[in-house]
């Protein structure tokens, strides 16, 4: 297993190595197996106004897809141990997943869930805001996959939202989280300018997410 630590306005002493790699070691003892690649990024915020300051995020590589996990915390050795026992978790569940759709066949995601057109307001009452610039810029694989596939991944890399290339189309998409429960896929608007969202109620899906 090859392991990448890298920090943000911190300094990556031996000590915090040391650490990080015990940790992360025991996190994945049981899952050596599987995985090929866990990246480590710790960060510290330089607002005052943040009180959880300290950032420990986890990624891992395991059988072609991405596990992720992020805490913060307002201490960095605090945030460590967080991350460790959520990517146990993740990784955990991952594998009884995977174990279990051997024997069990489960709903397709694009059965269970209806076509409906794209909201004419997505933000509600929210106050958009965008940062002042851009801080971190991120370049990653994107082989096509199914709505199921994505879904699938969503729930893995502890993110609100996930884009992918729909297998069947060729064109991007973004399957989220919707605040009401259950999930939403985004699609462009076909030539006939007809809108193209999918949003469904995978009210078992959402529940085994939070679990």
């Amino acid at each position: 297993m090859k392991l990448l630590i890298q920090g943000n306005n911190i300094e990556v002493t031996d000590a915090i190595r040391d650490y990080v790699q015990k940790k992360i070691e025991k996190a994945v003892k049981h899952f050596q197996h599987i995985t090929s690649k866990v990246d480590v990024h710790l960060s510290v915020a330089r607002n005052p106004r943040i009180s959880q300051k300290h950032t420990a995020e986890v990624t891992v590589n395991t059988n072609g897809k991405v596990i992720r996990a992020q805490e913060s915390s307002e201490d960095l050795y605090t945030s460590i141990n967080l991350v460790s026992d959520k990517i146990a978790r993740q990784l955990r569940k991952y594998k009884e997943k995977h174990l279990d759709n051997k024997t069990h066949a489960q709903p397709k995601t694009s059965e269970m869930v209806a076509e409906e057109a794209v909201a004419s307001d997505l933000v509600g009452d929210r106050t958009p805001e965008l940062p002042g610039e851009v801080v971190r810029m991120k370049y990653f694989a994107m082989p096509p996959m199914t709505i199921d596939e994505a879904l699938e991944q969503l729930q893995l890399v502890d993110h609100d939202f996930y884009m992918f290339r729909n297998c069947e189309t060729g064109e991007i998409n973004v399957i989220y989280a919707r605040n009401h429960g259950g999930y939403g896929v985004l699609q462009p608007r076909s030539e006939n300018g007809s809108a193209q969202s999918i949003n469904g109620n995978l009210k078992s899906q959402s529940q085994a997410a939070n679990a």
